[in-house]
């Protein structure tokens, strides 16, 4: 067996139309997963500012009210953040699919409840080192970690991130892992485990002729789009760059556009 493509540049949104309504018109319902920072809503400099925008949550509420279609929300944010910023789905994923809300229970992966009281101490180093650093601030989200840098002096950007490196290389040893995002750091338990595993969980719960779809904005969504690819819809949103989606958006404005027409004309299409 030949190894994998290569991920590709996606195709802007309005050229993947065809694929998009044969899609959903061989299925019998949707489930559609959709991150948060980025995708529902902008990013700010300030992570706790950050709030989807009206015509987002208005198309998410008309998503959640339409019985064919299942929302879920999956975040790199803690679970209680997250639920808090945007309410009315009935399925939420935080810390990258490592906390599930659903069916009004909530499952921790264990390994990663194994490992809080280390993350935390980790974010306690962290913030002692990086105090110095104009605008860094650590986020302590009990199961992961985050450094944010987006607001701090270019100058200062290798700083942090060489010091973040030593001190989760120090204090995190085999057990903790350092992976990047869009100006942040993120550390958290040294395990195959992502995005992708929380969409593909909640798919099993799905009927077999569903649909999925998910729409994100960075490196961590990669696996999600690898979980829904080529049978569901993965959409990127932002650049251009090599991804696993193979449609793009350019921001949150045109992903409420596009969850408005799927509560509205894609969910017709449906078998």
């Amino acid at each position: 067996m030949g190894a994998p493509n290569a991920p590709s540049p996606p195709r802007p949104l309005e050229e993947q139309w065809p694929r998009i309504r044969a899609t959903i018109a061989d299925a019998t319902g949707i489930l559609v997963c959709l991150d948060f920072d980025g995708t529902l809503a902008p990013i700010v400099e300030d992570p706790d500012a950050a709030m989807p925008t009206e015509r987002n949550r208005e198309a998410v509420a008309t998503l959640v009210d339409t019985p064919e279609i299942t929302t879920a929300v999956i975040s790199g944010r803690a679970l209680s953040d997250v639920r808090q910023r945007l309410e009315g789905p009935s399925i939420y994923a935080g810390n990258h699919g490592l906390e599930l809300a659903r069916d009004g229970d909530i499952s921790v992966h264990p390994v990663a409840r194994e490992h809080a009281a280390r993350i935390e101490r980790l974010c306690a180093v962290l913030e002692v080192a990086l105090a110095p650093v104009p605008n860094c601030r650590v986020e302590n989200k009990r199961l992961t970690g985050t450094v944010h840098f987006r607001a701090v002096p270019s100058a200062a950007v290798p700083t942090v991130r060489r010091l973040t490196h030593d001190i989760v290389d120090r204090f995190g040893g085999d057990t903790l892992e350092l992976s990047p995002g869009k100006q942040i750091l993120e550390t958290g338990p040294d395990l195959t485990w992502g995005k992708g595993d929380a969409v593909e969980v909640i798919a099993a719960d799905e009927p077999s002729e569903t649909t999925v779809i998910y729409v994100g904005d960075d490196v961590t969504d990669e696996s999600a789009f690898r979980a829904v690819e080529p049978d569901g819809l993965g959409i990127r949103v932002g650049g251009d760059e090599p991804s696993s989606a193979s449609a793009r958006v350019e921001s949150p404005a045109d992903v409420a556009d596009f969850l408005s027409w799927l509560g509205s004309t894609g969910v017709d299409l449906l078998e």
